[in-house]
């Protein structure tokens, strides 16, 4: 790393230029004897990884960030991407090895965040708390040990650029899958602006100025009236042109072929940035076996809520004809559509209404983790409280009423040791819901409840999850909308030094 970044200004732009002994230096100098954390390249975090253990398996992928252009029915709009929108599938199986070779083709720093997966620290993907940006030019080769399978996505953790086209779904598969089913399909939900009405550093400018300067006409990009009893009242801050099902606007929608008969595994992945959506199919039911990777006690519905950052897997035996797959933008008005098509029959059309979308609607609360994964029985080491606050009039959203600042990250972090069974407290005292996000770990709800890593904490209620401490490092913890993290609803979950 340039020795130069240690002198440089810490704004949030000047946080992301720089690694982690400088963020260790800056912490330093805030507070006179403050935690000593393991650190990302600490020998604690490599023995989290060995102990993974493997199969010695490699798979190669290389990843190119760049401007591209995207199609949506005819609009075409320059964004970014890693190549194909959505970004190739990644395919391994649990307990092999991942080598990422990253080129940034892109005028900014950048980075690739491995959501969901309990890899090591030092490839996590957070610029300023795991390694340092990936500058425009440059690369980074990431590896990692995939022990875990399930359904798993991969983006940037730099600023806003989420919002645009730089996503793509990792599946890890279970060499000794328990499911029977013929085929799958990878569906990833998008909220999409970017090269249309604006771009995400321009939205969030303009939601950072606060809900004052928007009233007076100068948020363009500002949503208002958007409600979701679902989601407990105000359903999302921005007004996006389009809702995407694999990179497809309604207009010209993906369509999945298949025949009559025919077991689908669905593997739902919501990549937006400030959308949850209603998933259903017409004319038929699902059944919900996996939230976030892990296997949970199957449950049929007829719709799922899918926060952003969320994935849920599902199975359903295709009916024949041409049935539409929605998503509803939950609380917005719209919806993205795919065709599903077996058979004979017109093909729907995307403003098409469904009766399954208003029928029983699948939440996390209505699941439980499979008696195999679990966590054992234990009484908690540690009780921690993450109180989510702020407010849309000021856009001052924070984690226990401190904004993250990149000139002190480690300031309010939560701080656990080694081996210890945590108990997480998330407390949503704001008017909106946040879909909460904790990297490097799979926490379960209380009560016996799924183990997730991202979970919708709706507005003036709690949730309270536990997690075992056996993934040393800095891990992010925030809120999966990118407009609340970036502007500061995000800390740091630190392992202390013993």
């Amino acid at each position: 790393m340039n020795s130069a970044l240690s002198t440089v200004s810490l704004t949030r732009r000047g946080f992301l230029a720089v690694g982690t002994g400088t963020l260790a230096a800056v912490a330093l100098a805030a507070c006179a004897a403050p935690p000593r954390y393991i650190t990302p390249s600490g020998p604690a975090v490599r023995a989290a990884e060995l102990a993974r253990g493997g199969t010695g398996r490699v798979t190669s992928i290389d990843l190119v960030a760049a401007p591209t252009q995207i199609d949506l029915a005819g609009t075409i709009a320059n964004t970014w991407s890693y190549g194909a929108i959505p970004g190739p599938v990644i395919r391994v199986s649990a307990g092999d090895t991942v080598q990422a070779r990253l080129r940034n083709g892109l005028p900014a720093d950048t980075s690739v965040h491995w959501h969901g997966l309990a890899l090591r620290n030092d490839m996590d993907g957070v610029p300023g708390a795991t390694q340092a940006p990936i500058t425009s030019g440059s690369d980074f080769n990431y590896e990692f040990v995939t022990d875990q399978p399930g359904t798993y996505w991969f983006h940037p953790h730099v600023g806003p650029q989420l919002d645009r086209g730089l996503y793509g779904a990792l599946i890890v598969e279970d060499p000794h899958e328990p499911l029977s089913y013929d085929d799958e399909w990878v569906i990833i939900l998008d909220d999409w602006l970017d090269g249309v009405t604006g771009t995400p550093d321009e939205v969030l400018t303009e939601l950072s100025s606060g809900m004052g300067g928007m009233m007076s006409g100068s948020g363009s990009h500002m949503l208002m009236g958007a409600r979701s009893s679902l989601l407990g009242g105000d359903a999302g801050d921005v007004a996006y042109p389009y809702f995407l099902i694999n990179g497809r606007p309604s207009a010209d929608p993906e369509t999945f072929t298949s025949i009559a008969g025919t077991r689908i595994r669905l593997r739902i992945i919501n990549a937006a940035s400030d959308t949850a959506f209603r998933v259903a199919l017409g004319g038929h039911r699902l059944t919900v076996t996996h939230s976030d990777g892990y296997p949970v006690n199957p449950v049929a519905t007829d719709a799922i809520l899918i926060g952003m950052g969320e994935r849920y897997d599902a199975l359903v035996t295709l009916a024949d004809g041409a049935f539409p797959l929605i998503a509803a933008a939950e609380g917005k008005d719209s919806n993205a559509l795919a065709i599903v098509h077996t058979g004979s029959g017109g093909l729907p059309v995307s403003a098409a209404s469904i009766p399954e979308l208003s029928r029983t609607v699948l939440t996390a609360s209505m699941l439980s983790a499979t008696s195999d994964v679990s966590l054992p029985q234990r009484t908690a080491d540690r009780e921690l409280t993450a109180t989510l606050t702020g407010s849309m009039m000021a856009y001052d959203w924070s984690i226990n009423g401190r904004r993250f600042d990149p000139a002190n990250p480690l300031a309010g972090a939560l701080g656990v040791l080694e081996g210890e069974r945590v108990r997480l407290r998330i407390e949503n005292t704001t008017q909106m819901w946040h879909p909460f996000h904790l990297h490097g770990h799979t926490y379960q709800h209380a009560g016996g409840g799924p183990r997730k890593d991202t979970s919708i904490v709706l507005p003036g209620k709690t949730l309270t999850v536990e997690f075992d401490a056996d993934n040393p490092g800095l891990w992010a913890a925030h809120c999966h909308n990118v407009y609340h993290a970036e502007s500061g609803m995000m800390t740091v979950l630190g392992y202390l030094v013993s």
